[in-house]
């Protein structure tokens, strides 16, 4: 059996967060990593305390809107939000820490990401979004997209 690198061992993971996901339009999971641990998970989704897409149905296929643009058009909250949002209500450090994503993250992830002070981003999934792309580089934070096992 092979040993996976530390990069493959925290995609599988969160690979494995992505399954709580509850959105109908993509399954995503991200992790913030520090020293090689995990400090932070999360999926997109609905938000706390609100009915799930599932029954609600999805907003953004009513208005017929494409993957990448107006992401604020959404009942949920991205998984890379999540995490982030989740470690900082908590007071955890981000900084110089790493996120792994099953998706590049959009824009408005990536000025989340950026403003953190993480500095590599690993993904999966390619999503059609340059202009997080852009920023990272601007930022100087190091983006990997690494395939699926």
């Amino acid at each position: 059996m092979k040993r996976p690198s530390w990069d493959e061992y925290f995609m599988e993971i969160a690979q494995v967060v992505a399954k709580r996901s509850t959105c109908l339009r993509r399954i995503v999971g991200a992790i913030i990593v520090k020293n090689k641990r995990i400090i932070s998970t999360g999926y997109n989704g609905t938000l706390s305390g609100l009915e799930h897409c599932e029954k609600k149905g999805c907003l953004r296929d009513k208005l017929k809107i494409k993957a990448g643009e107006r992401q604020e058009l959404c009942r949920g909250m991205h998984a890379e939000a999540n995490a982030l949002l989740f470690a900082a209500s908590y007071g955890v450090d981000m900084h110089e820490a790493v996120i792994y994503c099953t998706h590049q993250p959009c824009v408005l992830c990536a000025k989340m990401i950026i403003q953190t002070g993480i500095k590599k981003v690993i993904f999966n999934g390619k999503y059609p979004d340059d202009l997080a792309v852009q920023l990272f580089r601007e930022a100087s934070v190091k983006l990997k997209r690494i395939s699926k096992n």
